[in-house]
């Protein structure tokens, strides 16, 4: 039976006593890995779990707890284990067999973490935002710009348990891309933390350039000729979206910082020098997050002032054709009070020359209303 099948066991029991009594039961299903959606069976949140010795996968044991006795009694390997979504039940006899502390564990299975770094003795305990970019036709005031997850990730001497939340953010490529480097692989846990801190800034990377060109977009949309009459309500959304972005982002600066500098017996001298080039990544990252924000603020004050111009340009549109039609109002308002001693009601050419004088003023008006540009 494998690990993975065993440990699909052992939440259920939320006891060690209970993991080693089912390891030895007999599997008769296929081993399906679950660090790929595509083929992930519902009902468990075990996605993988796997032993290494010197980078190189292990085969797979029937019995979990005595895989991890011999690889601590020899030191030379370790266990990744791989969990999505587990329930406080699911996630008892895996808290036990490895000694993670309970406020660790209720951060794991709670979720909603800011991404942070805490030590608890010999074990590591991360938290990292994942992100990815919602593909979308055109943006819109409702558009979903950028959806966020989370991975936990317990490090210890000879395990790294990592815990998922959300539907993206899978694992199952960056674990084989892993097992093809032996090398980096035989680093030990570090290397996988470093690994999963690498996909992350990488997505962050991706993300950040996907969200550029909505930024373009919007900024073309309001710089062009009826720029007035763009939607306000899509540069509003995209602040929102770059807000969850921001929230994933900024607060990992430090603890990538820690992981590049904090001596510790967990990560490795070599391995740290890993994670100061996750660090620089990063700071692209923040210092981009950062111009999107001020170019937005930009944008929206721009739009503002657009659409304050086209309001005035209006008014004076309005103003102008009222002037226009106040001469005729006026005259025909001074005739329309039927005075009977008014010398041009019975005059012959009385109503020719109003008619002509009428036509005249509004003439003048209008085309010094229009040399002056308000019409």
């Amino acid at each position: 039976m494998s690990m993975a099948g065993n440990l699909r066991k052992v939440t259920a029991l939320g006891a060690v006593d209970g993991l080693r009594r089912v390891a030895r039961l007999t599997r008769r299903s296929r081993r399906v890995d679950l660090s790929h959606p595509a083929r992930s069976p519902l009902g468990s949140s075990v996605v993988n779990c796997v032993a290494y010795r010197d980078g190189v996968r292990l085969p797979e044991s029937s019995d979990l707890v005595d895989t991890v006795r011999r690889i601590r009694k020899r030191d030379d390997g370790f266990v990744w284990l791989g969990l999505h979504e587990p329930t406080d039940v699911e996630f008892a006899g895996i808290a036990e067999l490895f000694d993670l502390h309970p406020l660790a564990v209720e951060d794991a299975v709670e979720a909603h973490q800011r991404p942070k770094l805490e030590w608890y003795g010999d074990t590591l305990f991360a938290v990292f935002k994942t992100v990815c970019y919602a593909e979308h036709k055109e943006l819109t005031a409702t558009s979903e710009v950028v959806n966020t997850g989370e991975i936990m990730v317990f490090v210890g001497p000879d395990f790294v348990i990592t815990v998922r939340h959300g539907r993206h953010g899978s694992l199952g490529p960056l674990r084989e891309e892993l097992e093809s480097d032996t090398q980096q692989l035989s680093k030990g846990p570090a290397a996988v933390l470093h690994a999963i801190a690498d996909h992350v800034v990488d997505e962050f990377v991706s993300v950040t350039d996907s969200v550029q060109a909505d930024i373009d977009q919007v900024e073309a949309d309001v710089f062009a000729e009826n720029g007035a009459r763009a939607d306000a309500g899509r540069i509003y959304q995209l602040k929102r979206e770059l807000l969850e972005l921001k929230r994933a982002v900024i607060p990992l600066a430090r603890p990538v910082q820690e992981l590049a500098t904090r001596p510790t017996r967990v990560l490795a001298p070599e391995i740290q020098a890993y994670f100061r080039d996750v660090s620089d990544h990063l700071l692209r990252v923040t210092e981009q997050i950062a111009a999107f924000d001020e170019l937005l603020n930009s944008i929206l004050q721009a739009h503002l002032a657009q659409v304050t111009v086209a309001q005035n340009e209006d008014m004076r549109k309005i103003t102008a054709w009222a002037a226009v039609i106040a001469v005729p109002t006026m005259v025909c308002g001074v005739y329309g009070m039927n005075f009977d001693n008014m010398p041009e009601l019975h005059w012959r050419f009385g109503y020719p020359i109003v008619i002509g004088a009428i036509s005249i003023g509004c003439l003048v008006l209008y085309r010094g209303f229009r040399r002056n540009g308000w019409l």
